[in-house]
């Protein structure tokens, strides 16, 4: 479950952070406050508040400052990169009257648990991005709503901006999105100039096994080259699975970081239970005790509806799996 980081400088602002914490049950919260009002049941904020912010801002995919809105934008504001990796940030008045999304209200989904949380503790959310102002869906939002990942930022914002002007805008996806993909698109339009972007469904599993201490380059490298003949994008990669002997493999460890993916690690009997399904080694199942690695992984890393596209592809002491799961709406 996303956990909740939830920052207060006050001591009024800790009595509220325990009501909303008491309140909102939806997901665990973790109270940071000054170590004057800090309890046993709170983190301390030591040291330069800034910096605290920081770490926490690299740490949660959610924050909300109880605190003035000034407060919050000054401490996050040197850790702001990009709307597609930064976490939301919601600011909510100390007496619970307003909660405001002020970062990654859309890709982070801040307006979403800002509303979500309003709802819970009597706060009027106060949404300032003008698809939701006016009725209309983002770009971004309807790439979270599929878990997604967008092609191009800027090109989502240039066909959000006609979404909000009232201009026609096809979204052009297969008739069966669970099954199909396509690889081109035909746009029939007299407009001289047309914005197009594109989101990429983050539907690939792969897994992977590899001999001992094989650096993250290597990997890598092999990774983009089997998706690109594919014709699939890196983005589209959802999570990488392994097998538990290899869960302190560096290489592998690494690679998922580079991918920005979690690594799942796989227990072998679990693989025991479908190995039999692909093609196994007798030197693999005499080292470590299963006759497949990677083909495996890669389904049981996933959700288990889809099509393995590649069963197994060897390369320098490299083997990889590649599964498509089926994308859903909604």
């Amino acid at each position: 479950m996303n956990k909740i980081a939830l920052i207060t400088v006050t001591k009024k602002g800790v009595e509220q952070a325990k009501k909303i914490e008491k309140i909102y049950t939806k997901a665990p919260i973790d109270i940071y406050t000054m170590e004057k009002f800090s309890d046993e049941s709170t983190f301390t904020i030591k040291g330069s508040f800034k910096e605290q912010v920081g770490e926490i801002f690299s740490e949660y995919k959610r924050i909300i400052f109880i605190t003035a809105v000034g407060i919050a934008v000054r401490a996050i504001a040197p850790y702001i990169k990009t709307k597609d990796v930064d976490p939301c940030v919601l600011v909510i008045d100390e007496g619970s009257d307003f909660i405001i999304p002020i970062l990654s209200g859309h890709l982070g989904g801040g307006n979403e648990l800002a509303q979500d949380i309003s709802q819970s503790i009597g706060a009027y959310p106060l949404i300032t991005t003008s698809s939701d102002i006016s009725g209309k869906i983002a770009v971004d939002t309807l790439a979270q709503k599929i878990n997604g990942k967008l092609e191009s930022l800027e090109s989502a914002k240039k066909v959000t901006s006609l979404i909000v002007a009232g201009e026609s805008v096809s979204i052009k996806v297969p008739q069966n999105i669970e099954d199909s993909n396509p690889s081109g698109v035909i746009v029939v339009s007299n407009r001289e100039k047309i914005e197009i972007t594109q989101i990429i469904p983050k539907n690939i599993s792969i897994g992977i096994g590899c001999k001992k201490d094989t650096p993250k380059e290597k990997i890598i490298e092999i990774i983009e080259t089997t998706l690109k003949s594919l014709n699939i994008s890196t983005k589209a990669i959802r999570v990488m699975g392994t097998v538990d002997i290899k869960k302190d493999e560096v290489g592998i460890i690494e690679s998922a970081k580079y991918f920005n993916v979690p690594l799942k690690i796989i227990s072998r009997d679990e693989i025991k239970k479908i190995e039999d399904k692909f093609e196994t080694s007798d030197f693999v199942r005499k080292t470590i005790g299963v006759g497949a690695v990677s083909a495996p992984c890669s389904i049981l890393a996933s959700t288990k509806k889809g099509d393995i596209l590649i069963e197994k592809f060897r390369k320098d002491g490299v083997t990889i799996s590649v599964y498509e799961e089926e994308t859903k709406n909604g």
